[in-house]
């Protein structure tokens, strides 16, 4: 029986050739987006997830009474080793870590690379594999480091290379080898090693035997508030277990300016990475499966409409079954059938589609797609359900409707008796319409905002601006060295200017201090971002100064304890105007300096659109020997001949240092990484969807046309025109176009107000936007009806009307 229901159903598809390609095409549309997303979606759900007792594994994270005080993902460095040692029966493992970069090289091989300088707990805390050395060992060798295997064939052309060496250069400007005591297996992503980069490529593994070595001898302090704290709990323990010992731990060993201001709470490992930034990803993974599901809905509402469309074509055949003997119940499953084929024909060709654009979608996500020859077989069981569960669906509502039609009824070729469901189907396409409209409309307002972060006056200039970092040696006589570099390189015609510092506008600040009025008590003190940076740091990215000077006058002399200021932490210590600051004395925590205010610049956007312009003070680097960059201002005409001019000097000068640059451009694109992805994958959902509506449209015209093809001869021969013929069917789909705006205007103004409150500076949201949207989508649907009707407009009618 069910071989002769399959053998019917292919029989009939392969009849309505030009709707089941229609079908199909829409469905396996639908189904590869969702596959696409869902492997997305599966992907970042799965972070963290392999993790060794990763149940029991948290991160220590802090919260801040008096903004900048500290980082959210940081905490006090002594915390998380103290609280297993003084509470043992709570916490069964601790892992800390700092992150730096250097220059690392093996022979004429120099890169910059990332170290995470960590607790020796970490390999065996989190079950990270190595392909060779020992892991219960490797991290605990003096003068040791444990590199991946893309780093040991990047160095070695190998990954055997346990008791080999790298040369790796201090802060201070010195070089020492370390030996490569293991080689980490390829990690999938995760909070630990991609906590703080974008998961490329793993950092290099250190100890803090070797901290030292970087000057980060702090590591272990109950005052550095910057170093990233794991915990893993014994079994049985909750994460509430551990505030009271938190507390009380924080309160007993560090001053009462933090005590009083820092609260720490344990977030599970497994929810760090979509949780952090404000729940970004998370955020990003709702829109996207919300996106995917409406699309495939799109689908269904295709299958569905032209579906029932085509009902009346087999009518006569359905009141034959049931006259020679069929049941409704062997008529259902007949269409059933029939649904499930074109719904499994779909998911195979879907499947192609989804191997094809899976590299695309890879570029738009930024984030690994799986190939469908390396899916595990859930992957493939899903998919199959799936497409089991659209083909139930889609093909349940027709099937119920033609297998209850009475069999005189059938016979005659009658539909009027279940009255066609007109109004049924007309609200499948104004749904279908709406969800379109929603996802054209809410792409609109991404694209908007996402272009406004890179047009937006950030108030510097990052027009033609690159920073490079630069090999370090934090001492008063590298900081001299590194600036007769500087000038020297501002000597090439093709350089406007060049600066030193510390840190550069990509989001992050370094460190913040608390400052206040010199006599005021230091406990008012106003905690700001600290940049660190030259006298040449305003002129190279053009903030503009609202009063006095950025540090010293131009071609003067360097003249020590001198501040700069923005507006609003002149504001903030309560300076009513940018001139009452200027000269004026301040203090500094950790600092027994005195500082004068010597400039005072504009608001500038130094962190993302996220957040609202907080205060910032410069220091110079002079009176703070760190630095990590170089900026450099360069002529525009000609940018090729600039980087090669720039890159032969920097040769000359530096030629053991890597010249590894990136645009302020590029770097922005990091701080707003989630919302390009989900800008590119808006645009991707909008097409898709209007190429659903349009084949929706012309199934369904194009079946109507069939039905009537005599009403409108009829017309035409009582002298209607090829305008109003086209007009018939245009009025239709224009009324239900309008109601599928009433519907879908709301809650696309809802839904992109809520998104848009992530951002403190956003872009205002206009009815003009929206009208502009429906306005567009309305003319493409309108075209293309007119386009169908026209040639049926255009018929001759006496070929119609000669055939009974």
């Amino acid at each position: 029986m069910l071989r002769n229901y399959l053998k019917i159903a292919w029989r009939n598809l392969a009849k309505r050739k030009f709707y089941s390609a229609i079908t199909i095409f829409g469905l396996s549309v639908g189904i590869t987006f969702a596959l696409l997303i869902g492997s997305y979606v599966w992907g970042e759900l799965k972070v963290n997830s392999t993790l060794k007792n990763v149940e029991n594994q948290y991160m220590i994270q802090s919260k801040w009474k008096k903004e900048n005080m500290g980082v959210e993902i940081a905490t006090l460095g002594a915390l998380g080793q103290a609280i297993k040692e003084n509470y043992p029966n709570l916490v069964a493992n601790f892992y800390r870590f700092d992150g730096v970069t250097t220059v690392v090289s093996k022979g004429d091989k120099v890169f910059r690379e990332s170290v995470q300088l960590g607790d020796s707990t970490m390999l065996d805390m989190y079950g990270f594999a190595l392909l060779h050395g020992d892991s219960r060992t490797a991290l605990k060798q003096p003068n040791s480091m444990v590199i991946s295997s893309e780093q040991a064939i990047k160095y070695f052309g190998m990954l055997d290379v346990v008791g080999n060496s790298l040369t790796v250069e201090s802060f201070s400007g010195g070089k020492q080898e370390f030996m490569i005591t293991g080689v980490l297996d390829k990690l999938r992503h995760n909070s630990i090693t991609n906590l703080t980069n974008s998961g490329k490529e793993q950092p290099i593994l250190m100890s803090f035997n070797n901290a030292n070595f970087f000057g980060r001898t702090q590591y272990n302090s109950w005052n550095n508030p910057y170093i990233v704290n794991y915990l893993e709990l014994q079994k049985g323990v909750r994460k509430e277990d551990l505030e009271k010992p938190l507390a009380k731990l924080i309160a007993a060993n560090v001053p009462s300016e933090i005590s009083q201001n820092l609260t720490t709470y344990l977030v599970p490992l497994k929810d760090v990475y979509r949780e952090a930034n404000n729940g970004v990803v998370k955020k990003t993974i709702r829109t996207l499966s919300l996106v995917g599901v409406f699309i495939l809905l799109m689908s269904i509402v295709n299958f569905v409409n032209i579906s029932i469309g085509a009902s009346s074509s087999r009518l006569k055949e359905i009141g034959v079954r049931k006259v020679l003997g069929s049941s409704k119940q062997q008529v259902l499953r007949q269409f059933l059938a029939e649904s499930i084929i074109i719904s499994v024909f779909s998911l195979f060709i879907s499947l192609i589609f989804y191997q094809i654009l899976r590299t695309s979608f890879e570029k738009i996500l930024q984030k690994e797609i799986i190939s469908i020859f390396a899916a595990p077989p859930i992957f493939f069981f899903a998919a199959f359900v799936l497409a089991l569960v659209i083909g139930l669906l889609s093909g349940a509502y027709p099937a119920f409707v033609l297998a209850t039609l009475p069999s005189v009824d059938s016979m005659k070729g009658k539909l009027k008796s279940v009255k066609e469901n007109v109004f049924f189907r007309r609200m499948l396409i104004v749904s279908q319409f709406a969800v379109a409209l929603f996802v054209f409309g809410g792409a609109a307002v991404i694209s908007k905002q996402v272009n406004y972060f890179f047009n937006k006056d950030l108030g510097y200039n990052k027009a033609s601006v690159f920073s490079i970092k630069v090999p370090r040696d934090w001492s008063p006589a590298g900081v001299e060295k590194m600036e007769t570099i500087r000038n020297e390189m501002a000597k090439l015609k093709e350089v406007k200017q060049v600066s030193l510092s510390y840190i550069i506008p990509d989001g992050s600040f370094g460190f913040s201090s608390g400052i206040y009025k010199m006599g005021q008590d230091s406990t008012l003190a106003v905690y700001t971002p600290t940049l660190v940076t030259d006298e040449k740091y305003a002129e190279t990215y053009q903030i503009p100064l609202l009063e006095g000077q950025f540090f010293q006058a131009k071609n003067s002399n360097f003249q020590a304890n001198q501040i700069v200021l923005n507006e609003e932490a002149a504001k903030s210590l309560g300076f009513k105007t940018p001139a009452n600051a200027l000269g004026q004395k301040i203090r500094m925590h950790a600092s027994p300096a005195v500082f004068t205010i010597a400039g005072i610049c504009k608001n500038f956007h130094f962190e993302s659109m996220h957040k609202t312009i907080g205060p910032i003070a410069f220091m110079h680097v002079r009176d703070n020997n760190f630095y990590r960059y170089l900026s450099f201002k360069i002529q525009s005409q000609n940018l090729s001949e600039s980087m090669t001019a720039i890159e032969s000097k920097w040769r000359q000068l530096m030629p053991n240092a890597p010249f590894e640059y990136t645009f302020v451009d590029d770097t922005l694109q990091t701080l707003y990484q989630s919302e390009i992805q989900l800008k590119q994958a808006s645009r991707v959902a909008t097409v898709l969807s209007i190429i659903i509506v349009l084949l929706g449209i012309l199934g369904v015209v194009s079946l109507n046309i069939i039905k009537r093809t005599k009403e409108l001869s009829i017309r035409k021969v009582l002298g209607a025109s090829s305008w109003s013929i086209m007009l018939l069917f245009m009025k239709e789909f224009l009324v239900l176009m309008l109601i599928a705006v009433i519907i879908s205007l709301p809650f696309t103004l809802m839904g992109m107000q809520k998104w848009l409150e992530n951002y403190s500076y956003r872009v205002d949201i206009t009815w003009f936007m929206f009208a502009t949207v429906g306005l567009l989508f309305t003319l493409v649907v309108l075209f293309l009806v007119g386009f169908q009707t026209l040639k049926a407009a255009l018929m001759n009618p006496v070929k119609s009307l000669k055939v009974e």
